[in-house]
């Protein structure tokens, strides 16, 4: 059996495709471990958001200005 190290090292050398494929893989698998409660209370919470875009209650921002947002407020 493959070490870990050797393992890690095999799937880095692989195209980046793949790894993105994997990667995917490997999060798909950790979140079949989510506690249904709070997968269910995640699954509300973004209809609830998603609901407030559609009926026009919050108006969505782009991601960088989200960005520039946030650094803002952390900047001394």
């Amino acid at each position: 059996m493959r070490s870990l190290q050797q393992l890690t090292e095999e799937i880095l050398s692989l195209p980046s495709a793949s790894r993105a494929l994997l990667a995917d893989k490997l999060i798909e698998s950790l979140e079949s471990d989510t506690d249904p409660t709070i997968q269910a209370a995640w699954v509300t919470e973004a209809k609830r958001r998603r609901d407030d875009v559609r009926n026009g209650s919050v108006r969505p921002i782009s991601g960088e200005d989200a960005l520039e947002q946030v650094r803002r407020s952390i900047e001394p």
